[in-house]
């Protein structure tokens, strides 16, 4: 299944529909709001074909954003009946992530702006590539990819906005064995390390040690996929 979705461009419409995936509620495993609950909107598609990736997302259902509003709705309810209809204790605002396939590859400004006003605070994760206008209060976590050995630009305008790069960390991949400077110290961004899941003992074995040796010569954060640890999407 590795690497197996079509590479597809990019996307110029209004927003008010979406190619979306699928939408679910869950905890999320990586980056800053590790462990926090979440709920997803995964879209389809993406501009790159990493070889190593592990998630389909070619199918989709083409959703006008107030119906995707719906369903996040009806997820928040899912998540609140264990509240008895109270106020969540530890946080005032259900995060959203959106994630793909690539967000940025369709115009995601207006699902951001509707899910602000109805309360919910969104997060995008992103390889950096491309970009549509999102509202200022909206925070990105940038993955970034590599291609011919070099890792992916990533724009101005993407770096403006995140919070946090994540590197995927590989012994086995050609030019995932460290890190580079991609614009993070100009923005003052956290760096986080985490280790590929190659779904294989012996090779995730070693990218865990080549993570922590990383995350100790560039003073990273490690970013484990708690998701995976606890046998969740």
């Amino acid at each position: 299944m590795f690497g197996e979705n079509e590479k597809l461009s990019i996307e110029n419409k209004d927003g008010r529909q979406l190619k979306v995936t699928e939408i679910f509620s869950t905890i999320q495993g990586e980056g800053p709001n590790a462990g926090r609950v979440a709920i997803f909107i995964r879209l389809s598609g993406c501009n790159l074909a990493c070889s190593f990736c592990d998630t389909k997302f070619d199918r989709y259902t083409q959703l006008t954003i107030q119906n995707i509003l719906k369903k996040v709705l009806h997820e928040r309810s899912k998540i609140t009946s264990f509240t008895d209809g109270k106020t969540l204790p530890s946080i005032d605002k259900i995060l959203v992530v959106i994630t793909g396939g690539e967000p940025f590859r369709q115009n995601i400004g207006a699902l951001c702006e509707i899910l602000q006003e109805n309360g919910f605070e969104v997060q995008i994760e992103t390889n950096g590539t491309l970009y549509f206008k999102i509202p200022d209060n909206t925070t990105i976590v940038c993955s970034p990819k590599i291609t011919n050995k070099v890792y992916h630009p990533i724009r101005e305008d993407v770096l403006q906005k995140t919070i946090a790069l994540k590197f995927i960390i590989s012994c086995h991949l050609e030019g995932y064995d460290d890190i580079q400077e991609i614009g993070q110290q100009a923005f003052n961004i956290p760096v986080y390390v985490q280790p590929m899941d190659e779904y294989d003992l012996k090779k995730n074995k070693r990218n865990i040690d080549k993570t922590i040796k990383i995350a100790m010569k560039h003073n990273a954060i490690v970013s484990i996929q708690l998701h995976k640890v606890m046998d969740i999407r």
